[in-house]
């Protein structure tokens, strides 16, 4: 039993991979439906090397599946500890996680 303990300890839990994790929330500018997606802070990311001050991008296209299937793009820069520094959305709005949570159980 030990040696599948030890074997357990090499592999990291699954909770524990949320400091790798981004989350953004989103509401339809047509329809009104909510969203939300995960951003992988080191796989979704790319380099921006346009912009000095920015070292990071992501961008995200975000679509409903019950109402209208309107496009909602997220764009996403990040400083370079990969926090977010400024954001743009069309189609769209973003909203906080209380939002999300609060309109998608009405």
């Amino acid at each position: 039993m030990s040696f599948l303990k030890k074997l357990a300890s090499l592999f990291p839990s699954p909770t524990l991979g949320d400091e790798r994790s981004y989350w953004i929330y989103a509401r339809c500018n047509r329809c009104k439906e909510v969203l939300k997606a995960r951003i992988d802070l080191y796989n979704d990311l790319s380099i921006d090397y346009d912009a000095p001050q920015t070292a990071y991008y992501c961008r995200k296209v975000l679509m409903g599946t019950s109402r209208c299937f309107q496009q909602i793009e997220v764009s996403l820069k990040f400083d370079e500890k990969r926090r977010v520094i400024d954001s743009q959305v069309t189609g769209g709005q973003l909203i906080t996680k209380e939002e999300y949570e609060q309109l998608s159980q009405s």
